[in-house]
């Protein structure tokens, strides 16, 4: 049972960081999900939470993962917070992933946090468990967690980041990838590829904050399991459940910021009207609305938004929304076993994409390409897509990130190149890498 005591409201925008640089000298467990105040998000619930400690836990390597998810989720009656990776696509399909994984992270990771702290409406919560034997008092667990008398130490990463694959390679795959669309295998296929430093030395924390003040985006993440760390700035949500609603809002159409405001209204508005990207992304929002149908009351699956236009600090997306009515005869979970891993990251369709995918990519995606996000006491969920994040195995000094983006009939090589490296600028700022090409 877990009780909950307001707490002083506080709008420093250091506080989060605070209780979570307090936090990791007691928790190797932490979930910090931070919606930056985006206001254009009219399904957002909470300004952050963090979650520390695990009373409960559920971590899966390599045995079922919905069955295991699912019972996880009954029988605990409070919060949980976790993470699926994308290779959880090879027990929904009858796919496989042989390409290498130096972030060596779970498959899955679920938690039911021993603290619980949720800033919304201008209100901050503190929740305790009663069974806690340290932290069973709200008044000294709030003191101990905001002392700011502890420095967040920094200083600069050691981080020389290189890319996996050379330009000339990733545009001869994309023309190899091309090939497959004209053959009629596919009609879009979402390519990513690797930066990485295998001598790394950064402090995730203070890594999360340059990378959050660089490129604030409304489903960022910090997470750490032991020695793994997610550091995300992902501006796409995967699924939301809230009562018997689901919503999903792909995000595929990227296109750069202008310097002024006339530019920037000229960079919109071309994207907007761009040919190439609204086929694109009317290919994902038909997947992910026959994704959707699979659990859905019939005829309830409807597309709210198309082509939607929105601002985030270096890019401009476009984002469709689409929403279903639950069919409460199925369990919840099947949600998302049904839509996993998102249509934005694989392409369409969806399975042959999955195995080209894995033909052309060098890395095993881990946990980038999955999603990360939390699920109620009432069985209600929001996770997004782990996107323009960077991922750190400090036990290796293992440290990369992920690029790509929808390769169609109509892509030109180059100019995804040129997308893949605007993706790719905050994380490589965040990483003082002195190195800034691909």
């Amino acid at each position: 049972m877990r009780r909950f005591k307001e707490q002083p409201y506080s709008k420093d925008p250091m506080l989060p960081f605070v209780i979570i640089n307090n936090g990791r000298k007691f928790f190797d467990r932490i979930c910090f999900l931070n919606s930056n105040g985006f206001s254009h998000d009219q399904y957002s619930a909470f300004d952050w939470l963090i979650a520390l400690g695990a009373n409960n836990e559920l971590k899966i390597s390599n045995y079922n993962v919905f069955d295991s998810l699912k019972s996880f989720s009954d029988h605990t009656d409070d919060w949980t917070f976790g993470f699926l990776c994308y290779d959880v696509k090879n027990q929904i399909e009858k796919l496989t992933s042989s390409n290498i994984d130096n972030i060596k992270i779970d498959l899955v990771h679920f938690f039911q946090p021993v603290v619980l702290i949720i800033c919304s409406d201008g209100k901050i919560s503190l929740g305790l468990l009663t069974n806690s034997r340290q932290w069973n008092n709200h008044d000294e667990a709030w003191s101990i967690l905001t002392d700011s008398s502890h420095a967040i130490h920094g200083g600069t990463n050691k981080a020389n980041i290189k890319p996996r694959v050379a330009k000339s390679q990733y545009i001869s795959n994309v023309k190899k990838i091309q090939d497959h669309i004209q053959r009629g295998d596919i009609y879009e296929m979402n390519y990513c590829v690797e930066f990485f430093d295998d001598k790394a030395n950064i402090d995730p924390l203070f890594t999360y904050i340059k990378l959050n003040n660089l490129s604030p985006a409304p489903f960022s993440a910090f997470y750490r399991l032991d020695e793994k760390y997610l550091i995300c700035s992902s501006p796409e949500r995967f699924l939301k459940k809230t009562g018997n609603k689901i919503i999903s809002q792909p995000i595929k159409g990227t296109i750069k910021r202008g310097n002024t405001p006339e530019s920037d209204l000229f960079y919109r508005n071309k994207l907007f009207n761009d040919s190439k990207e609204r086929s694109e992304n009317v290919m994902i929002v038909d997947l992910v609305r026959n994704d959707l149908a699979k659990t859905a009351q019939k005829g309830s699956v409807k597309v709210e938004e198309l082509f939607g236009i929105y601002a985030f600090a270096h890019v401009h997306h476009m984002i469709s929304t689409i929403t279903s009515h639950f069919d409460n005869d199925q369990h919840y979970i099947d949600v998302i076993e049904k839509t996993f891993p998102m249509g934005s990251m694989t392409g369409a369709p969806k399975i042959r994409a999955m195995e080209i995918i894995e033909d052309f990519e060098s890395t095993r995606r881990s946990l980038y390409s999955g999603c990360i996000g939390y699920i109620n006491p009432d069985k209600d969920f929001d996770f997004n897509v782990v996107i323009r994040s960077i991922l750190y195995n400090n036990a290796d000094s293992y440290v990369n990130f992920m690029v790509g983006g929808a390769i169609t009939a109509g892509s030109e090589p180059e100019r995804e190149y040129q997308e893949c490296l605007l993706k790719a600028k905050a994380m490589i700022k965040a990483l003082d890498s002195k190195n800034s090409c691909m």
